[in-house]
């Protein structure tokens, strides 16, 4: 029976443990130094931008695919395996379209002719997008009253899932398949040896175990799923994955009533603006994106969320006499140097793979993550 080992326990991490939990002969543990969903996961917003993303081609829309394809499944799979309900919204995400402005690279149309294309290659992918006027945008959600706004692009595909929710249920659901999961444990060092039995240098080598705070884990695979702690551990092992943290705030406002009609509650998404219903009346709102100023020092800055606020109270002027009843904020792992997401062999070593950095799409790419980490493991 092959053991794997996994280390950290954020939403990729829990998705990752979940999938190879229903692959047979398999032993798996998941390590983590703080409880589950907290850092980037616990700030995440949850709101999965695949068919509406201008990726077409290649492995950043391969695994938007997979990801919005496992989502549809995977939900109703979790809620029956544990009792647990995972708000997920399938009403989709409309994207609002700016009036453009003369004096930047936006085109003369505000750009529709760009939406049509990829409207008609989402086609051909078996994906629907459809392009409103002002006029039907108005129709369709009311609460959305700018004049600035020339339409929207509406993606009936696209979803939005609560990330805390479906982590503690992907655990539970890991829990029930024979997961064993550590909390509160930190690695605290790496037992590397090489491959080859000529022990050069520059063969490739094989990490039988981890030093742990609370002890020894042997391991045939290591999964490095540790968002900023995948520095630490790889620079460990001499081979590190630059990853800098970049601050995202968010908060939650209560309006007591549901914005526009209460039938049709989508995620509205403009300027890099999120209005995401969570139910009640309640709205999610964010997020900031604030790089470091000093090397990895960065602090949340209440004037940067006060105006994500406040382009949210432009597209839904109702929204001004929201309460607000929470604030947080977090930080995403982006990798320096290199995209995101980083998935595959840790260089120099046989059988450590990683599954980081995954900056703003951690929540929309985790099951295409996870299938392609059991493929890996799988193969070999």
């Amino acid at each position: 029976m092959s053991h794997i080992a996994i280390i950290g326990c954020g939403v990729v991490g829990a998705t990752i443990a979940y999938e190879l939990s229903k692959v047979k002969g398999l032993k798996i543990t998941v390590i983590d130094q703080q409880p589950p969903a907290q850092a980037s996961t616990g700030a995440a917003l949850g709101v999965l931008m695949g068919i509406i993303s201008q990726k077409t081609k290649g492995k950043a829309w391969q695994m938007r695919q997979t990801s919005i394809q496992r989502y549809e499944t995977l939900i109703r799979e979790l809620e029956a395996l544990t009792d647990r309900t995972i708000h997920f919204n399938r009403q989709g995400i409309v994207m609002l379209l700016p009036e453009p402005s003369m004096s930047s690279l936006e085109k003369e149309d505000g750009g529709i002719l760009e939406w049509k294309k990829l409207q008609e290659i989402r086609q051909s992918q078996g994906f629907s997008l459809e392009i409103w006027d002002t006029t039907k945008l108005k129709q369709v959600c009311p609460q959305v009253n700018n004049d600035k706004i020339v339409g929207a692009v509406y993606s009936p595909c696209d979803r939005q899932v609560d990330p805390t929710a479906l982590t503690l249920a992907l655990i539970d659901a890991a829990k029930h398949n024979g997961v064993d999961f550590k909390f509160g444990v930190q690695v605290s060092g790496t037992q590397p040896q090489p491959l080859s039995p000529s022990g050069k240098e520059d063969s490739e080598k094989y990490c039988y175990q981890l030093e742990t705070t609370e002890g020894k884990i042997t391991a045939d695979w290591f999964v490095v799923a540790a968002g900023l702690g995948s520095s630490l551990l790889t620079s460990q092992l001499e081979q590190m994955i630059d990853i800098r943290p970049v601050l995202g705030q968010a908060l939650c406002v209560r309006l007591g009533h549901s914005l526009g009609n209460p039938d049709f509650q989508p995620v509205i998404t403009g300027h890099d603006v999120h209005i995401v219903p969570v139910g009640g009346g309640d709205y999610w709102i964010g997020a900031t994106v604030e790089f470091p100023t000093n090397k990895d020092e960065v602090k949340a800055d209440k004037e940067l969320l006060e105006l994500v606020r406040q382009q949210a109270i432009a597209f839904c002027p109702d929204l001004a006499t929201a309460t607000t009843i929470r604030t947080w904020s977090g930080l995403r792992p982006r990798p320096e140097g290199r995209p995101a997401p980083v998935i595959g062999h840790l260089p120099g070593y046989s059988n450590i793979l990683l599954a980081t950095g995954h900056y703003r799409n951690g929540v929309l790419l985790a099951p295409a993550t996870a299938d392609a980490i059991r493929e890996m493991i799988i193969a070999n």
